[in-house]
């Protein structure tokens, strides 16, 4: 039985760490949870768009936690040109642009029709010829009619044909469906990388969060804590789910979608807020579900190899050069992280006892 795992350089592929005071109060708490590597969302009010934003979001952030790798994002929107991509690319200034479909989910109302990515093609084909990677949020937003009604509970499944498209049209553009949470979208990512043999090779990969390996539509119909967009939906997904980030297969892998909020606004009796906050214990919480399964040796796979690989990141590219120690420690879940500004956010698994705790090397 394993009691100590050696992990290495753990990536947290889709993070949300919010500006202002709850930019302060999270951002250090990336290294907390045993990652060095944080893939940074762009939905900030107003959305990053510019070269000159992009640099300054990613300057606060290193100041906040220096030990730590952010990776950085442009908001897709009309704002964007081919030329900025090609800009930002040869400054490495972004790994990649987030594509969020209008009103689906936190501060998303400037984003995009999900029904006709036409007028962005030239914007993806700079991307293409850059390697910088299109980050889909894979929703399409809610709509009640005669001839389709989409909601929570099928608009990831009615975004996957505009996925095959464009991967059919761009072969080249590495994308990522971002915290699947269906079966069907397992299926789909399965598909698509059917034949191929060589990591290298993967052009169509899918983030899977934490919460949602544990959670299904019973866990947050009436417990805003755990209430996220996409939501959690059936058990026989969240088993597709666990299934495939335990798989060992390259392209599932870790983004745990962490997104705070302050605890008033997930108490709210109306309008309350999409997110769940896991980042403080991000690698505890994978272990747990990964153990379960007797596959911890995958978890390796899940948050370094597969990410490291996809993203194209070297040695040279990580700030830090300690390792992460995955070890057998029992820990309870705290009820609230909170610090001198005042604000508090409740973790995932409040008060709930995990059995692993990480360590830096």
């Amino acid at each position: 039985m394993i009691s100590e795992y050696i992990l290495g350089t753990p990536c947290d592929m889709h993070v949300h760490l919010r500006d202002g005071d709850m930019c302060k109060l999270i951002t250090p708490t990336v290294k907390e949870g045993g990652i060095s590597v944080a893939y940074v969302m762009p939905n900030l009010q107003p959305p990053i768009t510019t070269l000159e934003r992009v640099q300054e979001y990613k300057a606060q952030l290193e100041a906040l936690a220096p030990e730590t790798t952010f990776l950085m994002s442009f908001y897709l929107s009309k704002d964007l040109t081919p030329e900025l991509i090609h800009q930002a690319a040869k400054v490495n200034a972004i790994h990649g642009v987030k594509c969020y479909p209008a009103g689906v989910t936190t501060n998303s109302a400037q984003g995009v029709d999900p029904n006709d990515f036409s007028a962005f093609y030239p914007l993806f084909k700079a991307m293409e010829e850059e390697g910088i990677v299109l980050n889909l949020h894979g929703e399409k937003p809610s709509v009640a009619g005669e001839k389709e009604d989409i909601h929570v509970l099928n608009a990831e499944e009615s975004f996957l044909p505009a996925l095959k498209k464009l991967h059919a049209d761009f072969p080249n553009l590495k994308i990522i469906l971002e915290h699947c949470t269906t079966a069907a979208a397992i299926k789909t990512i399965e598909e698509i990388n059917a034949g191929i043999v060589d990591i290298k090779d993967i052009r169509v990969a899918a983030t899977i969060t934490a919460h949602h390996l544990s959670l299904t539509i019973d866990d947050w119909a009436g417990n805003p804590i755990n209430f996220c967009k996409p939501v959690a939906k059936l058990p026989s997904d969240q088993r597709a789910l666990v299934k495939a980030a335990t798989s060992g297969k390259p392209y599932f892998f870790f983004g745990s979608d962490s997104a705070p909020h302050p605890i008033e606004n997930k108490a709210k009796h109306t309008g309350v807020c999409a997110g769940v906050y896991s980042q403080s214990l991000s690698i505890p919480y994978l272990a747990e579900v990964f153990d379960s399964q007797g596959k911890l040796s995958e978890l390796k796979t899940f948050v370094c190899i597969a990410p490291l690989s996809f993203y194209a990141l070297k040695p040279e590219d990580i700030k830090s050069k300690q390792k992460v120690v995955l070890y057998k420690q029992t820990q309870t879940v705290p009820e609230i992280i909170t610090n001198e500004s005042g604000i508090k956010v409740a973790p995932f698994k409040a008060g709930e006892k995990l059995h692993w705790s990480v360590r830096w090397n």
